[in-house]
């Protein structure tokens, strides 16, 4: 057995491990925020799946889009409206947030909490399927971040029309596409896997864009999101 097998039997962490971190360092790191916090509440009430992203990475997406001066942002997939607080929280009065929700429950939803948040003037909610919806919006490389976090089977066609619509040095944000691991598995096939692996072998023949894996533990489970930039 290698020192390093042994260091990781020995080390072995499980989802309270990650949890418990998680709560810690939001302890100190994210301030309490009574809209943010109802969001969820309200979702679960109306039936809505608890998918959304988590407290931390609804912080990382604040601070990414306060690094990147945004001021214009993609979002596939509303829910209950969680991470586009966390969005239009931090960009400014006159930017907006163009968010796709396949489900009208889900966009009533929505809307409710943002406007409870006091952020309705910068958040505009597209309702219907976004592989319909987004080849329809006009201005070509003028947003600055795109937000992908829906059905993972059409991806690749959220992915082609995010790197349309945002600008050179532009992000695209794509989440859950570690899936636990199983997406490395080669056994492993479900619809959303294999819409994972579709976007990771075009990504790896385009020369527009430069991109990563970050994979993440924590209140979400074994997951992870991928970052682009466009060229």
């Amino acid at each position: 057995m290698s020192d390093m097998t042994s260091y990781r039997q020995k080390n072995a962490t499980g989802y309270e491990d990650w949890l418990r971190s998680d709560q810690y360092h939001n302890s100190y790191l994210v301030k309490p925020d009574a809209a943010l916090d109802n969001v969820n509440k309200v979702g679960a009430d109306n039936g809505l799946p608890p998918i959304a992203v988590s407290t931390a990475q609804g912080k990382f997406l604040h601070l990414l889009v306060l690094s990147l001066g945004a001021k214009k942002i993609i979002e596939v997939g509303t829910l209950a409206g969680y991470s586009t607080i966390w969005l239009a929280q931090a960009i400014p009065d006159d930017g907006k947030i163009m968010t796709f929700e396949i489900e009208e429950k889900h966009a009533q939803v929505a809307r409710t909490n943002i406007e409870n948040a006091k952020l309705g003037h910068k958040v505009d909610i597209v309702v219907g399927p976004a592989a319909n919806s987004l080849p329809k919006i006009s201005g070509d490389g003028t947003f600055d971040l795109a937000f992908i976090d829906a059905d993972k089977e059409n991806n690749l066609e959220y992915f082609k029309q995010a790197k349309r619509l945002v600008r050179s040095n532009g992000v695209i944000i794509i989440d859950n596409v570690v899936r636990n691991g199983s997406v490395a598995v080669p056994e492993a096939s479900d619809s959303s896997v294999e819409g994972v692996r579709r976007l990771l072998a075009y990504i790896k023949d385009d020369a527009g864009v430069e991109a990563t894996t970050l994979a993440t533990v924590g209140e979400k489970g074994y997951d992870g999101l991928l970052y682009a930039v466009k060229l």
